[in-house]
């Protein structure tokens, strides 16, 4: 007996979501490096004091750095990059970032 099997080509692609990695400056001027699937409102939460033990000794002040990745692995190894980066290299990115004109507003937390 042969089985075939059907394919449907009703069936909608996989919605791909990106993730981003991102850079919150601290109020003491560290910088923290963490991923998201909404970079924004995870900067939101910082500012309120969750999502990072980090921000217990120094607030989050803003959101200095995003990058955008295809998937959350992609997102989580280049995460891993970036946070071996001397400082002096985060803060390039930073600048990179704040100097190109598409970045958009980025909003400080109401302290």
């Amino acid at each position: 007996m042969d089985t075939a099997v059907v394919v449907s080509e009703n069936v909608p692609d996989q919605v791909i979501k990106p993730w981003y990695v991102y850079l919150v400056r601290a109020v003491n001027g560290a910088l923290y490096c963490g991923i998201s699937d909404d970079p924004r409102r995870r900067f939101e939460a910082h500012c309120k004091g969750q999502g990072a033990r980090f921000f217990k000794t120094s607030p989050a002040q803003a959101l200095v750095y995003v990058e955008r990745w295809p998937d959350k692995g992609e997102a989580l190894r280049q995460e891993r990059l970036v946070k071996r980066l001397r400082k002096s290299a985060k803060e390039a990115l930073v600048s990179s970032y704040n100097a190109e004109p598409a970045c958009g507003a980025v909003s400080p937390c109401d302290a």
